[in-house]
């Protein structure tokens, strides 16, 4: 299993984004989640920047990295011409090493154009539909499209990467792994679900790579990782489908209230000592995970930089 890092659009600036893959890259991390959000999760995290001008600035600054977003929901806010031309672009910044992430989407980012936020049926169809859309146009020339949820009228990508962009599909239950394994290049998840990746391999993902994202808070002292935890990242443990439809950061945070302190302890490790956090991904390589991305919480990026990451880089990037 491969360690990446994690680039958190919800807790930091893009500019900070952008110096925290330059210490990435400097530690020797070749490979980059980066996650698209319009809004937070709560005003804690207090960002959204447009993840699209992010992975600009980084192709510019931070030569040598793979970037992939996780994810993208390319259905309601970001229509599939768009993420289809923005990708492709990004794609060309990197010199090739792009993967998009797709995902069915959040009403926290997606109910903002005032539409209802769909039941996980159309929401399943809607991204298969958008994937077709964005397939068909990465094939170059004038491409029309007319189906159930798109139309698209004689558009063309003139700039597009010599190699295809693969299309990582994220899954968390049965019915969106499923769709991952049949329609994706990959699969993205957050948990080190063995269950859910075996069904992936044996529905059409055998040969597939499985990308998982995790948060870590190294620090100091565990009571003060503890502390930011819950203060930053509490949503991290709410239950079942409430990141699905929860509208609002105002909601999650309420939601929240609901979180103990021994919830979030157990969601997140967190403070000094290397051997937590080399279970924590060894869970992950042990689930069948090819590829582990890690968040470090807080404003402390060089605690891990300096420390961990390199230790797990060692152990597990073999």
């Amino acid at each position: 299993m491969k360690i990446g890092y994690f680039l958190s659009s919800e807790e930091y600036s893009p500019s900070e984004l952008v110096r925290q893959a330059g210490l990435a890259r400097r530690a020797g991390v070749d490979r980059l989640w980066i996650s698209d959000h319009l809004h937070p999760w709560n005003e804690a995290q207090g960002h959204s920047g447009f993840v699209w001008s992010t992975i600009g600035a980084i192709a510019a600054a931070v030569p040598g990295v793979r970037v992939t977003t996780a994810v993208t929901c390319p259905t309601v806010r970001q229509h599939p011409l768009l993420v289809a031309h923005a990708a492709a672009t990004c794609a060309v910044l990197l010199d090739g090493r792009f993967q998009l992430g797709v995902g069915s989407g959040e009403a926290l980012n997606e109910h903002v154009l005032a539409g209802a936020w769909p039941s996980i049926e159309p929401r399943l169809a809607m991204l298969e539909e958008a994937v077709t859309v964005i397939r068909a146009l990465w094939q170059g020339g004038s491409r029309s499209h007319c189906g159930e949820h798109y139309r698209i009228d004689n558009a063309r990508i003139y700039d597009l990467p010599v190699e295809p962009i693969p299309i990582l599909v994220s899954g968390f239950g049965p019915r969106s792994t499923d769709l991952a394994a049949r329609i994706g290049d990959g699969y993205c998840t957050v948990s080190p679900d063995p269950e859910l990746i075996e069904r992936f391999r044996a529905h059409g993902g055998e040969r597939k790579p499985v990308q998982a994202g995790a948060k870590v808070c190294i620090a100091g002292r565990a009571d003060d990782a503890l502390d930011l935890v819950a203060r930053r990242w509490p949503n991290e443990a709410l239950p079942g489908e409430l990141a699905q439809v929860l509208p609002t950061p105002a909601h999650f945070e309420q939601a929240c209230t609901l979180v103990t302190r021994d919830m979030v302890a157990e969601s997140v490790p967190h403070g000094p000592g290397l051997d937590q956090y080399v279970a924590h991904c060894q869970s992950f390589a042990d689930a069948g995970v090819d590829e582990l991305f890690l968040q470090q919480i807080g404003d402390d990026q060089e605690a891990f930089f300096d420390g961990p990451c390199r230790e797990l880089l060692a152990r597990f990037n073999t």
